[in-house]
């Protein structure tokens, strides 16, 4: 058996760093290589870490250092536009909160983590094509081309490049483009408002016309998002230039109607603190998570929209089996493996976050059967066990895998 012994990740975000480290404790050699030439410390919105997410990092050590930025949600509370509480949601008996934390923060702090550990990142690495090295049919390494001309050589090449990913691309050139849900993505944070501490509760209501989330914390602060329909999705640099007081403006427009304490939160909105994240989007399915010595993890290959609350979750997890599965098998039975673990249960999850999506994007007439039938809805599934099979997932890191 041939063991795995270097690997080049592509992307240097959430998935490529936790892969990274995941990796080297499995005594593979990984290096980073992301296409933006700096650090993207201010690029992303607010997100929360599930308790099946904080698993999966503590398989690393790498846990406490998410748990030391992120702000506790032990449930979440569903209200109508009316402000009627429809449902509350919280996590399975004895189980951790999850943690609310702002993408940039995480971002910077599994960076750091990695970096600690000794693994280089290399900047300004734009992956233009990737070959096979050795006999077609049976490959001996992987080599990527970057679009500053340089190249580098591994076992194996993992993507870990978003829903945009390059890697997916060579794998597949047919590969499924991404999905607009209908929704434009916002969020920020707001002081001031007067309004009393939602303890470790996060308050989210359908609204009239768009979607809202709010939690305000012991000190004063209020961390929000708001899901907007939009029938044409923008991307990020887009959705960026019409500015955060003009978004501000037509989200006061599209919460007027409702009776929750929106419009106090967007008044008292810090404008530097103002994220216009752009369309949001899923995959349904990747068809191909590899081909020979390449494969992929994270949003690359099972992207699921912000309505989950396990996107980064998911990738922790898929970081962390696949590095477990090269540890035990040779790459093409390693990624094999891989799939067989993570498919059903990451698809599931990006299917039930594709339904919350209709349902904040409900036009008119679909909204009136919405508001009529959340309630009896809300109350099956604001139970514990309803969730646990997302949040109870653990991975059993020293349990060997075989083909």
């Amino acid at each position: 058996m041939t063991k795995v012994k270097t690997a080049l990740i592509v992307g240097g975000g959430i998935a490529g760093p936790v892969a990274a480290m995941a990796l080297q404790q499995a005594g593979i050699e990984a290096r980073l290589y992301e296409a933006y030439g700096s650090t993207a410390e201010n690029v992303g919105g607010g997100l929360s870490i599930a308790p099946n997410g904080l698993a999966a990092l503590q398989v690393i050590g790498a846990d406490d250092v998410v748990r030391a930025i992120g702000l506790p949600m032990s449930s979440i509370v569903i209200h109508s536009w009316t402000g009627k509480r429809l449902a509350s949601f919280g996590g399975p008996s004895g189980m951790e909160p999850q943690r609310f934390v702002m993408r940039p923060d995480l971002y910077r702090a599994l960076y750091g983590e990695a970096a600690r550990r000794g693994i280089a990142v290399a900047h300004g690495k734009r992956l233009v094509s990737a070959e096979h090295l050795g006999s077609p049919h049976a490959p001996s390494g992987v080599r990527a081309h970057f679009a500053d001309g340089t190249a580098a050589e591994a076992d194996v090449l993992i993507g870990a490049d978003g829903i945009r990913s390059t890697v997916r691309t060579v794998i597949d050139p047919a590969a499924p483009l991404p999905r607009y849900t209908g929704l434009l993505g916002f969020g920020g944070w707001s002081t001031g408002t007067g309004l009393p501490s939602t303890g470790d509760a996060m308050y989210m209501m359908f609204g009239k016309r768009a979607f809202f989330g709010y939690q305000v914390f012991d000190d004063g602060r209020c961390g929000w998002f708001a899901n907007l329909p939009h029938p044409q999705p923008m991307t990020w640099s887009q959705a960026n230039k019409t500015g955060a007081r003009e978004w501000t403006r037509l989200l006061t427009e599209a919460f007027a109607d409702d009776r929750m304490p929106v419009l106090d939160i967007l008044r008292t909105s810090e404008e530097p603190e103002f994220v216009a994240v752009g369309g949001m989007e899923d995959i349904p399915r990747v068809p191909n998570w590899h081909r020979g010595r390449m494969v992929l993890v994270g949003d690359a290959a099972h992207a699921t929209s912000p309505s989950s609350g396990q996107g980064a979750s998911l990738a922790a997890e898929s970081a962390v089996q696949l590095a477990r599965c090269l540890r035990d098998l040779p790459a093409e039975q390693a990624f094999t493996a891989y799939e067989g673990l993570r498919r059903e249960r990451v698809e599931r999850i990006i299917a039930v976050a594709a339904r919350t999506n209709s349902d904040k994007a409900a036009g008119p007439i679909a909204r009136v059967l919405r508001d009529a039938l959340l309630p009896t809805a809300m109350k099956l599934l604001a139970k514990p066990e309803k969730m646990a099979w997302q949040f109870d997932h653990r991975i059993d890191w020293a349990a060997r895998v075989t083909a």
